[in-house]
């Protein structure tokens, strides 16, 4: 039988009904209305810690903790020297990068690394360069311009 929107239905299982506690002793969730005898869960307005594990230390609690993270670092997405080749054009800034589809977001740090060789002159746009991409792209005749650094005085 071909499906279609006449015959579409859930999957067996998917559909319950809610639970209904404290109905009866028919409903099978009568008398303590599933919360067993006695015992802190038993009584009203229980409710425990997140991670609370009956009073056994909690796992989070178990594990080591190590390293630290700086809060307040700046994150740069990078692009090597291949990259900017591979694209054959010849002035590369971050809105011919949003086009490609490198840059995804409006508020992103680009810096160009040395990850391979660049054999045509191309000015490239980016908030960082390493020294040794900054000194390759000027090497093959080449502009590396820092985005939001000061023009000199004249």
């Amino acid at each position: 039988m071909a499906k279609n929107l006449s015959n579409l239905r859930a999957p067996k299982g998917a559909n319950a009904n809610k639970k209904r506690v404290g109905r009866g002793m028919g409903s099978g969730m009568g008398k303590t209305s599933t919360r067993g005898h006695k015992g802190q869960g038993s009584r009203s307005g229980s409710s425990l810690m997140r991670g609370f594990e009956g009073g056994q230390m909690p796992l989070h609690r178990r594990l080591p903790k190590r390293g630290f993270t700086n809060i307040f670092r700046t994150e740069y997405l990078v692009l090597g020297l291949d990259k900017i080749a591979e694209f054959g054009i010849a002035e590369i800034t971050l809105e011919v990068l949003q086009e490609k589809g490198i840059v995804k977001g409006r508020n992103k740090l680009v810096k160009v690394l040395a990850n391979g060789e660049l054999t045509s002159a191309v000015t490239v746009h980016a908030h960082k360069f390493s020294a040794a991409a900054a000194k390759a792209i000027e090497a093959a005749g080449g502009k590396a311009i820092v985005i939001g650094a000061e023009a000199p005085a004249a």
